[in-house]
């Protein structure tokens, strides 16, 4: 398997629209492990659920997030929302990520688009923060596995400002540049903002993903499912 490091990577360069004209999503909470298909429906005050104009218009949505990883010409998309300090997205990051990789981001048939949720503690707006303080050096990728490779626990102290200056030493960023980024907060809006989308789309726990066909029809997943999962959910929507 290639490495996420030979992926392509495109960034998305439209700010977050934390609120888009038109577009809004059901905030109706989800059982964790289901799957769901979000249809089609009219926007309107009483009625919380997605207008999708376009595959292009709610991929817009998460613009925010991370560099897209794969071919931009893929017939699918998906979007993860997660937490690194999360203990179910890095299960999914060591058991059933490196498969879809292989088998779907690398034949060309699918890209990804990582968003923050920060909400398990206090090192989790640091982390998510780092990240995207890699990417101004074209790293956001390998920055994101190198975190999630440390992963030891929620809230035990391994994503602290050292380590998380340690993991950009590791993969070779320059380190006067990444530190003054990370020590400024140079992107906690945009983690913030990354944060208050997640709940505006009804995510209320990481690992939650969304994939979206050519036709901009979404599919959630939430939970460390299995590869089996979304194998079924990708195949169904080639």
């Amino acid at each position: 398997m290639l490495s996420k490091k030979h992926a392509i990577l495109i960034a998305i360069g439209i700010a977050v629209a934390v609120a888009v004209a038109g577009i809004s999503l059901s905030t109706a909470s989800t059982p964790e492990n289901k799957v769901f298909t979000v249809e089609d429906a009219t926007s309107n005050s009483d009625n919380e659920k997605i207008n999708l104009q376009s595959r292009e218009s709610l991929l817009s949505l998460f613009s925010g997030g991370s560099p897209l990883l794969g071919s931009p010409d893929a017939p699918i998309s998906m979007v993860e929302f997660g937490d690194y300090q999360c203990t179910n997205c890095a299960r999914y990051f060591r058991n059933t990520e490196p498969s879809i990789l292989q088998n779907y981001v690398e034949t060309g048939k699918l890209n990804i688009i990582f968003v923050d949720f920060t909400f398990i503690g206090p090192d989790s707006k640091p982390a998510a923060q780092a990240a995207h303080c890699a990417s101004e050096q074209g790293k956001y990728w390998e920055y994101h596995d190198e975190t999630y490779s440390h992963w030891n626990g929620e809230n035990t102290g391994w994503a602290s400002i050292p380590n998380l200056k340690k993991f950009a030493s590791n993969i070779g960023l320059d380190q006067k540049s990444f530190d003054e980024c990370l020590d400024s907060k140079k992107y906690a809006q945009k983690v913030q903002n990354n944060f208050n989308l997640g709940n505006q789309l009804g995510v209320t726990g990481t690992p939650t993903f969304f994939i979206i066909d050519s036709e901009g029809k979404a599919t959630k997943i939430v939970g460390a499912q299995p590869y089996s999962t979304f194998v079924e959910v990708l195949d169904s929507k080639l």
